[in-house]
């Protein structure tokens, strides 16, 4: 598959997007750290869209620029150039006010260190994007999400007295509460091992067939890329592939071609 940069499909749509079913859409999105010659470029020209309701998988070497394509589709870090679409919302056109209150009520976000309060309870752990919205507790949907994700029964513990996968648990319940757009996982998997991981995945996996979540996660590891719909793979800054209905297999070649090419 060709890369991204200056190149187009037939119909003159940059590669990966989809402008009718887009729920993240990256357009010649360039960022760079620093300035002058000793400026680092993360990301370079590229450009993705991410369907509605699917499982994407965001791979690479390392370098590549997976954590600064993850950080600039949701809004956490804003592109040196390019546009960022989510939900049909320019993201540059938001100041840092709107793109804070955009971040708390329409994306959602997983991450491999939980970011879980440890002062908190499980229960006020997943509450907290509601509160900080101003937001009433629906005590419904709370009982709903954690009996989703497994957790029913553990509402009153704090995060010291659960395990990594419950902690886990806990952070991707707190991502479903408000229902948003997207979810974004930033390598989930990472500090668990490999049975907890595994149903850690099938929990992304049940939020996108079962309550139709758009779920974008970065990761290293083919097993848990095989879980998604596609994998979007970078390579020095750019969209190099993108494989569907990808197999562990395809994944380890895909990404051992990329290490050898760059």
């Amino acid at each position: 598959m060709l890369g991204a940069r200056g190149r187009r499909t037939p119909s003159g749509t940059p590669i990966g997007i989809d402008p009718s079913r887009s729920a993240v859409r990256l357009t010649q999105v360039t960022k760079e750290y620093g300035r002058g010659p000793s400026a680092v470029v993360a990301l370079d020209d590229a450009s993705a869209g991410i369907a509605a309701g699917s499982f994407t998988a965001v791979m690479g070497p390392s370098g590549s620029g997976k954590s600064t394509f993850l950080h600039c589709a949701a809004g956490l870090d804003r592109p040196t150039s390019g546009t960022v679409r989510l939900g049909g919302e320019d993201l540059g056109e938001l100041d840092e006010k709107e793109l804070t209150r955009f971040r708390r009520t329409r994306i959602g976000f997983v991450f491999q260190s939980f970011n879980l309060l440890s002062s908190l309870t499980v229960e006020q752990n997943i509450t907290l994007p509601l509160r900080l919205a101003g937001a009433g507790t629906d005590h419904d949907s709370v009982r709903g999400v954690t009996a989703a994700v497994g957790l029913t029964g553990l509402l009153g513990r704090r995060p010291a007295e659960l395990s990594g996968g419950q902690q886990q648990r806990v952070a991707i319940a707190r991502a479903l509460i408000t229902r948003p757009e997207v979810i974004f996982a930033d390598e989930p998997t990472g500090a668990l091992d490999p049975d907890t991981a595994d149903d850690i995945l099938a929990l992304l996996r049940q939020a996108v067939t079962d309550l139709h979540q758009t779920v974008v996660m970065v990761t290293h590891d083919p097993a848990a890329a095989r879980r998604t719909d596609r994998v979007v793979f970078l390579a020095g800054g750019r969209v190099a592939r993108r494989l569907d209905a990808p197999s562990a297999e395809q994944v380890k070649s895909v990404m051992s071609e990329l290490r050898r090419a760059h």
